[in-house]
């Protein structure tokens, strides 16, 4: 097969995937029901984002905002300065790396990969590298409730590792009664699961133990036209600090938004 061919078909393969999402997406908008609580954002005060960050996983930690992004040759790990958006700590990962979630639990920052089957442990203080470990599948979304790692791999799964990142259980997502795939960024907030849906304007709030769906997030709008490019991508990326305020951004967003939300 030549080169032409092989990436016409590797662009056709890739366009109707995304397109699948995308029928998925539109399904999920309006399939939410008396089971699940609907909610709307109110944006409390707007933020400046890196338009070069293609966000990944999005957390703070000791007062520190800490930001992962993606892409082959892009990927980075840094501590963002919240009221400039620019990275006080920046260091990149390997090309060959496409950095993915991330959070820190118990003294040490935790960052997965997509499709390497690794993550890395890094020292949160100064982002030095310590180590690198196996991961049997995808990353996506990586938080935690304190005591264990909570991922998602893009399925309808949330997986709860020890720190070594050997698998505890695995939860099925589902909403409405139907499992609901294309979890991504992953927050721990007030002892649930909050979730982006990838290609979606929505986050899910997901029961921890019963992995029900108990609220949707309608972030449509969130980002306005005026501001988005060609560049811009998908809402990927949810953060709490320690004062209970919430954050939301999106992959190469110039804004990074504090919010509430109401029914």
């Amino acid at each position: 097969m030549d080169n032409f061919t092989e990436k016409f078909f590797r662009n056709f393969a890739f366009n109707m995937k995304r397109l699948g999402i995308l029928i998925i997406a539109a399904l999920l908008c309006s399939c939410t029901s008396a089971q699940v609580k609907e909610y709307k954002l109110k944006i409390v005060k707007e933020y400046p984002h890196s338009t070069e960050a293609y966000t990944q996983g999005l957390f703070f930690h000791d007062g520190v905002l800490y930001e992962t992004t993606g892409q082959h040759g892009e990927s980075t790990i840094r501590t963002v300065d919240l009221e400039s958006g620019n990275p006080i700590i920046l260091k990149k990962l390997n090309r060959k790396y496409f950095g993915e979630g991330s959070v820190v639990l118990d003294g040490i920052l935790y960052i997965l990969t997509w499709t390497n089957k690794v993550a890395f442990r890094y020292d949160p203080s100064t982002l030095t590298y310590i180590n690198t470990v196996s991961y049997p599948r995808e990353g996506w979304g990586l938080t935690t409730d304190g005591k264990q790692l909570i991922a998602s791999d893009g399925s309808a799964n949330l997986y709860f590792l020890d720190k070594d990142m050997k698998l505890q259980k695995k939860v099925p997502v589902t909403m409405n009664g139907r499992p609901l795939r294309n979890l991504n960024e992953l927050e721990w907030i007030d002892g649930k699961v909050w979730a982006n849906v990838y290609l979606t304007d929505m986050i899910v709030i997901i029961n921890p133990s019963s992995g029900k769906v108990e609220g949707a997030i309608n972030c449509k709008g969130l980002l306005p036209d005026s501001l988005r490019t060609q560049e811009t991508d998908v809402l990927n990326g949810i953060a709490i600090d320690a004062s209970g305020r919430i954050f939301l951004t999106g992959k190469k967003w110039p804004r990074l938004y504090e919010i509430k939300i109401e029914k």
